[in-house]
């Protein structure tokens, strides 16, 4: 469905120094930088995956959505989405995606939302029969019903969030492009979207490419992983891969009755220690956990145990240290 070949984005960024003087001389003689936004970035993504795009800021991850959706064109290489080149046959290739942009949006300021979804009706030339279908749908899907006839600008974040997200998706599209789609929302507000979005991935059938700087939108949503980092994709796999490679680390909690001294067990780092509380680390390639609290048990009362895995905040830290990012 998606496929991008060796590609290549740099842009003209103007510099100078601080001071009157230079700006000055900027009037006259301006310098420039060529940054690198993408180099050589290739992929291929199936039909009904969702993918998580990720990477530090300006890594190039909103360039990369950017050149799918035929906003930019490269310096070089190829890209090939549903048999189209996104930025020659735009007028065609637009009708099969949908894309929100966190923080841009494809509504009127100041017309109520029902408008802003009649004028994109109207832009795809959707038939009346499916724009109703799609539109009441999205409304109870989204729980949009008591903010159709407020105007955009008296939105809150989370309420225009979900209204960009039931914009793109009224012309039944085959793709959807997300960029930071939960930037900024509450936890119920992103738990809704999150929702959302795996029931049109399943029942619909919708491919999905993330970029967040959100693990739990990830963790949540996406079974593979592209991570991008100075405009290199570094990391194309599975997150249960991403686990076993750094994974192994637990972080056990023990609560027990009194206890007076620290108790240190062989192939493991006590975090903290209180007289009724204690944290361990332990790498589970090493040390069995079992056999951790078997120890433990033998010298202490346990009254409850809590056992963690590394959050995925750390994994990616992690593959960004392996990369020197």
């Amino acid at each position: 469905m998606i496929k991008l070949h060796g590609i290549n984005k740099s842009f003209k960024v103007a510099r100078r120094t601080a001071g009157i003087g230079q700006a000055v001389k900027a009037l006259f003689a301006r310098e420039h930088t060529i940054v690198e936004a993408l180099h050589n970035i290739s992929f291929d993504i199936s039909p009904g995956e969702i993918v998580g795009y990720i990477g530090p800021n300006g890594a190039g991850k909103s360039t990369t959505i950017k050149v799918m959706s035929g906003i930019l064109v490269p310096d070089s290489g190829s890209c090939r989405i549903l048999g189209y080149t996104p930025w020659q046959d735009r007028t065609e290739y637009v009708r099969n995606i949908g894309v929100v942009f966190g923080q841009r949006t494809q509504l009127w300021w100041d017309v109520p939302v029902i408008d802003s979804f009649g004028l994109l009706r109207d832009i795809y030339n959707i038939p009346p029969v499916v724009y109703r279908e799609n539109l009441a749908l999205l409304t109870e899907s989204l729980a949009l019903g008591d903010i159709l006839q407020t105007p955009v600008r008296q939105l809150s974040l989370g309420q225009r969030m979900r209204c960009e997200i039931a914009a793109s998706l009224l012309h039944n599209p085959k793709i959807l492009f997300l960029d930071e789609p939960t930037i900024g929302l509450d936890a119920s507000s992103k738990i809704a979207v999150r929702q959302f979005i795996k029931t049109i991935n399943k029942e619909r059938g919708v491919t999905v490419i993330l970029t967040t700087h959100d693990m739990n939108d990830i963790e949540a949503l996406a079974d593979r992983i592209l991570m991008i980092g100075k405009g290199t994709l570094l990391y194309d796999g599975s997150l249960a891969h991403l686990r076993s490679r750094f994974g192994s680390n637990r972080i056990i909690t023990l609560d027990y009755r009194e206890h007076a001294k620290p108790i240190e067990i062989e192939g493991t780092n006590c975090l903290s220690w209180s007289p009724e509380r204690a944290v361990y680390s332990v790498d589970i390639d090493t040390v069995p956990v079992a056999s951790i609290i078997a120890k433990l048990s033998e010298q202490i009362e346990l009254l409850d145990i809590g056992i963690e895995t590394t959050p995925m905040e750390e994994l990616i830290l992690e593959l960004y240290k392996e990369h020197q990012i």
